[in-house]
């Protein structure tokens, strides 16, 4: 059975162990391996093909119809986080016709429970961010952008059929 419909079905100490794989390795196979490329100008100003410091195509599409713009949809999606109380995410994920969404999901929880596609996620736990920015949640929020894969992210997206 695929984790995903584990997650979706499951509840207890399954759910919950479940939830944390698979929302971990969406997290961790968001980021860009070329920190030292991605999202920085290089010599000639343009970036390689494979440093997106934002979304192109179908996913940059989606974000400036549900959100004007993507500078309004990362406002949106870090102001949120930077509120949330707790232990848990924030997700951007997708409805089967390709509608997207920001919610807040306490502890294990993801958008896979209500039918949602998961797009882009940021660990809101303390453990994810305390060695590095003690409790200074925005600057890891901040931090975060700088390291997206938007062409992972995107596949999610162009993936969902």
């Amino acid at each position: 059975m695929p984790l995903e419909q584990i997650v979706a079905k499951a509840s207890g100490p399954i759910f919950n162990n479940a939830g944390q794989i698979l929302n971990h390795n969406l997290y961790f196979t968001q980021f860009t391996h070329r920190q030292d490329t991605c999202c920085k100008e290089r010599e000639d100003k343009e970036p390689a093909a494979e440093d997106h410091p934002h979304p192109v195509g179908e996913l940059a599409e989606a974000i400036a119809r549900d959100f004007q713009s993507f500078q309004h949809f990362k406002e949106l999606f870090t102001q949120q986080a930077n509120k949330f109380f707790g232990s848990g995410w924030i997700w951007l994920s997708a409805d089967a016709q390709g509608h997207l969404d920001i919610s807040l999901e306490a502890n294990a929880a993801n958008p896979v429970q209500r039918g949602l596609i998961p797009l882009l996620t940021f660990d809101l736990w303390e453990h994810a961010y305390y060695l590095d920015y003690q409790n200074r949640r925005p600057d890891y929020t901040t931090a975060l952008w700088n390291i997206i894969d938007w062409n992972v992210v995107a596949k999610r997206y162009k993936d969902m059929d």
